[in-house]
This record gives structure tokens, C-alpha cells and sequence, in this order.
């Protein structure tokens, strides 16, 4: 053991880019190692051994001339013609298939030119498990850092053509990208199968005939944010830029499947058998899972779906956010059922029992939340799940915010596009400048031809000439499309609780205006409903705030902004006494000197800093202040004893210098005088999630999080992960907000219960780099379960009774400990360096501690080792599992777990210990004490004082250097 550690402390850890199978160096990689690009899409050429292997032909030549296959020219990267040999199977009936032709008997394509712009690792990306992709700069992201999801701007994915540059291809990430290696990767094909397989890449290029075609990839979250304008849906703000289209190329699953031989088509009782494909990335939700979807088996085998085990994308290798090595591609279907990074296709006689199958891509009744349809169980319903696409356009030109001088001669060309799924055509696109009573015939632009059964896989382009005079008459302008079975987009939105497959008329709202400020050229400025993400922008208005409640009365408002009773007598004399002034209080809101009021009396906490149980952030946030209501609802009647040692006077509160308000003449007139200044002035007229509102931020302020302030914070989204615990993600005051949370920190959430504040102090599991929300986990304590709390948990209770659109209050930051990096720590003001970390937690104890752990670990030049106890009643209390395990299992030699749990699993081996903490446990899953561990401990008081404190203290551990959360 001792050994062990010693070696792990003199080791220096490895760059974790090491194990990096696909790379970007500046010039050709070795496609003896790897079949990955060179470049981020930017060089024309690739390695002749690569196109020979990844084209599945050994005729091929690479050359930089006009008559090469593999061409260049100034509208196309490279275009590739591959003339292939049949290959036979051996005669198998199953197996005949594999002789088809490649589709559309190889029709030329010009692949499209990637994006010129020169990048490197985005900013955003370090310190994330995809630190090591190039991704464009230009991709608009939607979920923060990460994971990653984007979609281009809508006028760069236009300028792109038909084809889509695959470096401006819209990605949807679930989580981190696995990493690939290229020779290890397996394909596994099992199931109702007559022989089960594991294919190689090198065997999917070569055994098959490789087929090619465009296809247009559309998530089905495609314009979900004009749905969260609408009602907040549980999906993020996709703009109308999640599509795009790319040349596919790869192996026909049907001939996959037909190679391992159908068992039978149907199951034993006569229903149908599905097809399911399972991803390689290991996912939280649902108690952790890999990405899975199905369909059936009879759509897998149709030939006329043109259904692909696609490993090549615009001519090159999948790009590691697009599923590299393989991924699934299924024309006419939305985004959702390609599973990337393919890893396992199996027949089964039902379909995937994914989480994500399950809880994402279907279209739930309007009147459906996302508690009626996990209470009801809507989500197996199979009537709701989505597979192909509906019929849907949109306006690209004008763009948004766009303004067109009304002197244009010319018309205006009104541009946009359109798609439909199942290989239905869009036959028409229809727009409108008059609210609809008139619609006008724009033309449709087919880049593509129909596949040879008559399927269409992609998007059109259309265009409408309308004069300028008549755009100055109407307000908007709308647009629908049909398609060949006579669909069409509706006229308004039906919500969805996933934000799922909206398609009603786009519209796009008019304004007169001038062209440029101190000119008389007058102009026409184009708004479109939404700007992706969470920008601000667009027309469509997010859900009005819930209003100020107006049955307050002025004498509340009164005590809310006095913080003392209106009926408290005014006194001429209090004897000696000191009373101490507002301004006076102000003055004394620093580290040096604090004071904060309680219950109209003052005190000086400037010796008590050191002192406090919660360390001394809690107490500087007040400084200053009266923090009465803040005090009462987090501590005890002890501890509001405790203050008298530091009392220094009273209060001159400002009543005592006006009557009641009710029974003064001209009282009124005078209050409401007082509440205008005090709005000026940003005063916080109410502690209440409403009137919060009212408070504002500079807005060049980059952290959301003020010390002085209780910032209000809206749900946008809940996630059940077990029956008692719940993550919780709020956004922030503006989009562009980081929390702003020291690693070590906490926060307070405040909230009104049974008409008292109650706060209480949470650390949120998302990263401080996250941008314009922050995710809490929490444990929900429910009432009458536990003997100890029979009324449950004050502040987990509501917080589990929140709906999405509500508030909260967050203040902070505070704590006492502050992990500054690379093993420097601050505690009470105290800074030194550790080389090793041990931790002890106790269930929701956890959350500080996976906070320092996931920052080490994060860094590669921090090479802190991390041991951690963590003790939890059952297996199903332990929060962070698969996070706590995924981290070990990448950092071994780092960072060492050990589980303990009091009641172990009866049904299955617990191969973790059993029981309570001891001097056994610590002694064998801890460093020993000579190696001056700093040791954090969060949990139960009983646990930390009971089992943690005495054995640390038995083995030699020094007390100095055991620090609480």
C-alpha cells in the first residue's frame, strides 16, 4: 500500500491526450494507425492508402489534377469516383444481398468545401472531456460548454449550398465524445440472427458494396425555442438552424443484417421485430445507459430506405462530434434515431429499452408535463414515439435584423428552405404577406433527383421576387409547404413537453425604419420569432412573469424595506445606549470590520469571523446589512444567544421617524416617495421570488452571483434520476452569465415557506464555466419516511414541488475552503499546498467533494491524489455513481474510491464494504497519516463525529489538517 502510494506521488501523471486515437496534426496522419483526418476539414487531399481503405478500392489514385478522381475545384473540396468490383458471399440465401450495386450506380458528387477559417481548441472545451476536438468557432452553442450541441448561424448554413460543410454541420451530443480507435473498433450484430457477428471497420468498407447519397439530417428539437416562448418545454432553445445535409457513404444495413442471416421476420406470437443500435458513450440518465434507439425490423430491410452503416461523411472519415468511426444514417428519419458512434445492432422482439428511447423524441398531447407523463406513464405509449419527419419550412432571407432600404429598385428575392421525411417530396412552398388570405407560389429548387424508387432524402431550396412597395403594406410574412402526400405546415404552434417536431408557419415580422440613424432613407427591418440559444432576439416573447402579488398591503411593504414592526413605539431616549445610523452600518461591510443587524440591534462580528461554524463568507455577505430575516431562517435559538458578546447598540431605524402609515395624514404620499427612491436606488423592496425581479445586474458583469444580493433564478428544467433524487437546472439572470462559484464554495437557496424565508446551503454539480444556468442534485427527504425528520425536509420538499418557470433565490458565494488548483488551497484565509487529498462523505456530502475532484482531475497538470470513502444507506442512495466510477476507471493511478454501505444489496455481490466507517476502513482505503493527507469531510453530524473524528484521531491523523465542508 505504502509503496503504492509513494510511486503514485513521484510519478508525473500523462497527458491524457496521449491516449488520443484521432488527431489533427498539420500535416497527413499515418493511415497505417488510423483512419482519421488530417486536418479539421481543411486540406483537399487525403493520403492515397486512406482513400484506398476507406473507399474500399485498391484502383483508386489521389492527384491534384482536373481529371483525377479525386478532384479539386473552386466550388467543391474534392469530389471521388469509385469504380468497385462486386464481391460475392458464399451463396447463402440470407447472404444475397450483398451483391447489389452500389446505389445510383455511383453517381459523382462535389463534395463541399469546409469552412476556411483557420481554429484550434476552443477555449470553452478545456477543462471538458472533449478538450481534444477542433470544432468552429462559428457553431452558435446551445448547452453551455457541455455537452457539446450547436447549430450554424442561419445565414452561414445558407451560404453553404445544398451540402453542408461538415465542420458547420449542426451536432447533438448527449454527452462527452468517446474516443475511438480505428483498428479496435467493433461493430457487433446479434439477435434473431443465424450468425452472429463482430465486425471490424476494415471489414464493413471492404466486405460490402458501398453505397452513397446526400441526406438531410434534422434533429427533431429543430425551432423548439419558438415552443419555449410559448411554454417551457424540458428541451433546450434549438433555433431553426438544427439541419443539414451531407453526402453519406457507407454499407447498406440490409445487406448488414441479410450477411448474418434473418432468423425469422416476425416473432412467435406474430408481432413485428425490431432493430436495435446501441452507442459507445456512457450516459447519467436513467441511472446510466448508452445511447439507444430501434425501429423495425421491416423498415431495416427495405431496400428503398436506403439505410446506411455509414463510416464516410462529404468524402472523408466521420468527424469525432458526427459518430467517428461509424454511426447509423436513416434518410427521411429524424436526427435522433442515428446512433452515432455505432457500436452493437441487435434484432430483438421489442424495441430498445433505452432510457432515450423511451424519455426523448416523441410528441406527447399538449395537455401532457413532464409530471403527468412520468405519473401516467405516457412514455412508453407508442403511439407518441417520432420517426420520420413531418413537413416543414423556413425563412432565411431576409435574415434576422436585416434592413432593406425601400429606395430598391429591384425586387426582394425571398429565399428559404424546406424538407419533408419519408422520402416525400416537398411539391409546393406557399407564401403569404396579407395574414394569409392570399398566398403566393414560390419556386421550388429540387438539388438533388429522386433515388431509384422515386424516394427524396433532402432538402429544397425555394425563392419568391416581391416588390418592396408591397412588403411596406403588410406586418409579416408567412410560409408553408406541402408535400407529396398533401401534408402541410399548421397555422399555429401546438406545445409539446419535449419541444418536438414543430412546424407551423414561419413567419417573420415587418418594421418600418430608418436605414441609418440621422438619415431620412427609410427602410424595411425583418425580425424572425427567435435567435438560437439563449440570446436575446427575435419577436416571439418568452411567458409573462408571475406578477407582483398586489393584495400586499403598504404597512408590509413598509416592514419589508424597514425590517422592524410598524407598531414598535418610537422612543425620545434610550438612555446610554449607542444608536448606530443606516450610514454608520454601511460603512462597515469589510473583513476588518463587520457588522450586521438582527432584530434591530447591531453587532460587531470583526472577532467572531474565525470563529463561525459556517465560516466567515456567510457573515461578510451581511456586512453591512440587516440580515435579520436571512439569520433567523438558518439558524437556532443558540445561536441568536450567542450574538450578545457581540452587541454594540441599536438600530436607528428610519421609522423612528415617521408615524404609521395609516394613521398619518399625507403618510401615504410620503411612502410612496420613499419606495420610488428606493427603486432608483436598487433597494430590494421584497425577499420574495417576485419582487426579486426587480433587482438588476450591471451589464457588464460576467458572474451572476453577487455577496450582498439574493439573485432570482427561474427552473427551466427537472430530472427524476431515482424516486428521492432530483437534478435541477436554473437559469441565470442573463444568458451570458457564469455562476461564478469558487471551487469549494456553496451557495444559499432562499425561498418563501408557509410565509418564512428558509435558506439553505447547496453546491451545484455543473462547472462554473457553464454559461446561463447552474444544475443542482438534490435529495428530496419526504415526510412520515424518516423517524429523525418526520415532517421531511423544509427546503427539499418544495424544492421538488417547484414547476418549470418558477423562482428561487440564490445567494453566495460562501464557505471557508477554496481550492484554488494544481493542489493549492485556501482555508480560512490560511493558503498552502497538498499533495495528497483524502475525503470522508456521507450521502448528499458528496456534492463539495465530487466539486474538488472533478477540477483536479480536470487539469492534467494538477497531480493531487484523491482518495474517497463514500458512505451511503443502499446502493440506490449513492449520488454521482456513474460519475464517481467513470472518473476512477480514467484516473487509476490518481484517484482511489472505496464504497461503504450499511445495508448492502441482498439480490446481487456488493464487492464494496459493508458496515460503518471504522479505524479498518480508513486504515485501509486511506494514505497513511505520514504522508500529511488534508482530509475533507462532509456528512451526517453523527457520522463525522461519532465514526470520523475518533478512528481519524486513533491512527494518528493530524486534527489541524481535517477541514468540514
Amino acid at each position: 500500500m505504502m509503496t503504492m502510494i509513494m510511486h503514485m506521488i513521484s510519478l508525473k501523471r500523462e497527458f491524457r491526450t496521449s491516449r488520443l486515437k484521432y488527431d489533427y496534426p498539420s500535416k497527413p496522419s499515418k493511415a497505417d494507425n488510423m483512419v482519421a483526418t488530417s486536418e479539421p476539414l481543411a486540406s483537399p487531399t487525403l493520403s492515397k492508402k486512406l482513400a484506398d481503405l476507406v473507399l474500399g478500392n485498391g484502383n483508386a489514385e489521389v492527384e491534384p489534377t482536373h481529371e483525377c478522381l479525386l478532384r479539386q475545384s473552386p466550388s467543391c473540396q474534392y469530389s471521388v469516383t469509385v469504380e468497385k468490383e462486386k464481391t460475392m458471399d458464399d451463396g447463402d440465401e440470407e447472404d444475397d444481398a450483398s451483391s447489389v450495386e452500389s446505389a445510383d450506380n455511383q453517381t459523382e458528387w462535389e463534395y463541399p468545401l469546409s469552412d476556411d477559417c483557420q481554429y484550434e481548441i476552443d477555449a470553452r472545451d478545456e477543462g471538458t472531456a472533449d478538450r481534444w476536438i477542433k470544432r468552429n468557432p462559428k457553431l452558435i452553442r446551445l448547452t453551455g460548454k457541455h455537452p457539446f450541441n450547436s447549430e450554424p448561424p442561419l445565414s452561414v448554413l445558407m451560404q453553404c449550398g445544398f451540402l453542408t460543410a461538415t465542420n458547420l454541420h449542426y451536432v447533438r451530443n448527449h454527452g462527452y465524445v468517446p474516443r475511438a480507435d480505428y483498428e479496435e473498433w467493433r461493430v457487433e450484430v446479434s439477435g434473431t440472427v443465424l450468425r452472429p457477428q463482430s465486425f471490424t471497420m476494415k471489414q464493413l468498407i471492404e466486405d460490402f458494396p458501398s453505397h452513397e447519397l446526400p441526406v438531410t439530417l434534422v434533429c427533431a428539437g429543430n425551432r423548439r425555442k419558438e415552443q419555449n416562448m410559448t411554454k417551457q418545454t424540458i428541451g433546450f432553445n434549438w433555433g431553426p438552424g438544427a439541419i443539414s445535409t451531407s453526402i453519406s457513404r457507407g454499407a447498406r444495413l440490409c445487406d448488414v443484417l441479410k450477411r448474418c442471416g434473418i432468423k425469422r421476420k416476425i416473432s412467435k406470437l406474430g408481432k413485428e421485430l425490431f432493430v436495435c443500435f446501441e452507442g459507445a458513450e456512457t450516459l447519467p440518465a436513467g441511472g446510466g445507459s448508452y445511447y439507444g434507439t430501434s425501429v423495425s425490423l421491416q423498415v431495416a430491410l427495405d431496400e428503398s430506405r436506403d439505410i446506411l452503416v455509414a463510416y464516410m461523411q462529404n468524402g472523408r472519415p466521420l468527424e469525432p462530434d458526427h459518430g467517428f468511426p461509424v454511426r447509423m444514417i436513416i434518410p427521411g428519419y429524424i436526427g435522433g434515431r442515428m446512433v452515432k458512434w455505432l457500436r452493437r445492432i441487435c434484432i430483438k422482439d421489442r424495441e430498445s429499452q433505452s432510457h432515450y428511447h423511451f424519455k426523448d423524441n416523441r410528441v406527447l398531447p399538449a395537455h401532457v408535463d413532464a409530471d403527468k407523463a412520468n405519473a401516467e406513464d405516457w412514455w412508453s405509449k407508442p403511439e407518441y414515439l417520432i420517426n420520420e419527419l413531418n413537413v416543414n419550412s423556413v425563412i432565411t432571407s431576409p435574415a434576422h435584423g436585416e434592413v432593406v432600404p425601400i429606395t430598391l429598385q429591384t425586387p426582394y428575392v425571398v429565399r428559404g428552405y424546406a424538407y419533408s421525411g419519408g422520402g416525400r417530396k416537398v411539391i409546393r412552398v406557399e407564401v403569404s404577406t396579407d395574414d394569409a388570405r392570399s398566398w403566393k407560389d414560390a419556386r421550388v429548387i429540387h438539388t438533388e433527383k429522386p433515388s431509384r424508387y422515386g424516394k427524396y432524402w433532402c432538402w429544397c431550396f425555394w425563392e419568391l421576387p416581391l416588390d418592396v412597395v408591397e412588403l411596406l403594406q403588410c406586418t409579416e410574412m408567412v410560409v408553408r409547404a406541402w408535400d407529396s402526400a398533401m401534408n402541410t405546415q399548421p397555422h399555429t404552434l401546438t406545445w409539446n413537453v419535449l419541444g418536438m417536431m414543430n412546424n407551423c408557419w414561419y413567419r417573420v415580422k415587418i418594421h418600418v425604419c430608418n436605414v441609418m440613424s440621422g438619415t431620412s432613407t427609410v427602410g424595411l427591418a425583418f425580425a424572425h420569432p427567435t435567435v438560437p440559444g439563449n440570446k436575446i432576439g427575435g419577436w416571439m416573447q418568452p411567458p409573462a412573469s408571475e406578477e407582483i402579488n398586489r393584495e400586499r398591503t403598504e404597512s408590509d411593504a413598509m416592514k419589508a424595506i424597514l425590517g422592524r414592526s410598524q407598531s414598535t413605539p418610537v422612543l425620545s431616549s434610550r438612555g446610554h445606549t449607542r444608536i448606530i445610523s443606516d450610514s454608520e452600518l454601511k460603512q462597515h461591510n469589510t473583513a476588518e470590520s463587520p457588522w450586521i443587524v438582527v432584530h434591530d440591534t447591531v453587532y460587531d462580528c470583526t472577532n467572531f469571523l474565525k470563529d463561525h461554524p459556517g465560516g466567515k463568507d456567510s457573515i461578510l455577505i451581511n456586512a453591512g446589512t440587516d440580515c435579520t430575516e436571512e439569520f433567523d431562517s438558518i439558524h437556532s435559538s443558540k445561536a441568536n444567544a450567542m450574538l450578545n458578546d457581540y452587541k454594540i447598540g441599536e438600530f436607528e431605524s428610519f421609522s423612528e421617524h415617521i408615524m404609521s402609515v395609516d394613521s398619518t395624514p399625507g403618510a401615504k404620499q410620503a411612502w410612496n416617495q420613499v419606495a420610488s427612491n428606493s427603486a432608483e436606488n436598487q433597494v430590494i423592496l421584497s425577499l420574495t421570488s417576485q419582487n426579486s425581479q426587480l433587482r438588476s445586474i450591471s451589464a457588464s458583469a460576467p458572474l451572476a452571483l453577487d455577496p450582498r444580493k439574493r439573485i432570482p433564478c427561474k427552473l427551466i428544467a427537472k430530472q427524476l434520476l431515482s424516486h428521492d433524487v432530483r437534478l435541477f437546472r436554473f437559469s441565470l439572470q442573463r444568458e451570458d452569465q457564469m455562476l461564478g462559484l469558487p471551487c469549494g464554495k456553496h451557495v444559499f437557496i432562499a425561498a418563501k415557506i408557509g410565509g418564512k424565508l428558509c435558506m439553505r446551503a447547496y453546491t451545484p454539480v455543473s462547472t462554473d464555466k457553464e454559461v446561463g444556468f447552474f444544475d443542482l442534485l438534490v435529495k428530496i427527504y419526504f415526510k412520515g419516511v424518516n423517524r429523525s425528520f418526520p415532517q421531511g425536509g423544509m427546503m427539499s420538499q418544495p424544492l421538488d414541488s417547484l414547476q418549470i418557470g418558477e423562482m428561487i433565490d440564490v445567494k453566495g458565494p460562501l464557505g471557508h475552503i477554496h481550492y484554488l488548483g494544481k493542489g493549492f488551497c485556501e482555508i480560512d484565509e490560511k493558503r498552502f499546498h497538498m499533495n495528497v487529498c483524502a475525503m470522508l462523505a456521507g450521502g448528499t456530502g458528496i456534492t463539495p467533494m465530487y466539486q474538488l475532484i472533478r477540477k483536479v482531475l480536470d487539469d492534467p497538470d494538477d497531480l493531487t491524489q484523491i482518495f474517497l470513502i463514500y458512505a451511503n444507506r443502499t446502493e440506490e442512495d449513492i449520488m454521482l455513481r456513474k460519475e464517481l466510477d467513470k472518473l476512477a476507471e480514467e484516473n487509476p493511478s490518481q484517484f482511489q474510491l472505496w464504497y461503504m454501505l450499511s445495508s448492502p444489496p441482498q439480490d446481487h455481490d456488493w464487492e464494496y464494504g459493508t458496515g460503518r466507517i471504522n479505524e479498518e476502513v480508513i486504515k485501509a482505503h486511506f494514505p497513511p497519516p505520514f504522508l500529511e493527507p488534508t482530509i475533507f469531510l462532509c456528512g451526517p453530524p453523527p457520522m463525522l463525529h461519532e465514526a470520523c473524528y475518533p478512528n481519524l484521531t486513533k491512527l494518528g491523523y493530524t486534527t489541524g489538517s481535517i477541514f468540514e465542508f
